[in-house]
């Protein structure tokens, strides 16, 4: 195993949003991208006039960096579906961090040996 994996094991996240459009899923990644390090992104770009839209906007945080700005209420047009994966730790962290800028409800959560997945609905205060 490389020394980048066995370093961001415990501190990724991979966030999947759903059910959403793309203004929601791009509030959702700024409150993220505000407090952790952005590793990775399908973005929710500009809108494609033929293209259908994507279900599923999905990105890599790293809990161990990032600027960490506090967290403030943001609104949302609807709920959203969020699937947290990564190490407890981590995803406890982004779980509390979501909490801080909408109303969260917990669906369901899976726990493996070394990860967690947390399925969230996530909408405004």
């Amino acid at each position: 195993m490389s020394d980048v994996y066995d370093m961001h094991i415990d501190t990724d996240v991979t966030v999947q949003l759903s059910d959403c459009n793309r203004e929601d899923a791009q509030a959702v990644f700024d409150v993220l991208d505000s407090v952790y390090e952005l590793e990775d992104m399908t973005a929710p770009g500009p809108a494609a006039s033929t293209a259908p839209t994507p279900t599923v906007w999905m990105a890599t945080f790293d809990t161990a960096g990032g600027r960490r700005e506090d967290a403030r209420p943001v609104p949302l047009s609807a709920m959203v579906g969020a699937v947290l994966t990564g190490g407890y730790h981590a995803v406890d962290e982004v779980e509390k961090t979501l909490a801080a800028s909408f109303d969260i409800q917990s669906l369901q959560s899976v726990s493996g040996d070394q990860e967690t997945e947390a399925r969230l609905l996530l909408a405004s205060r």
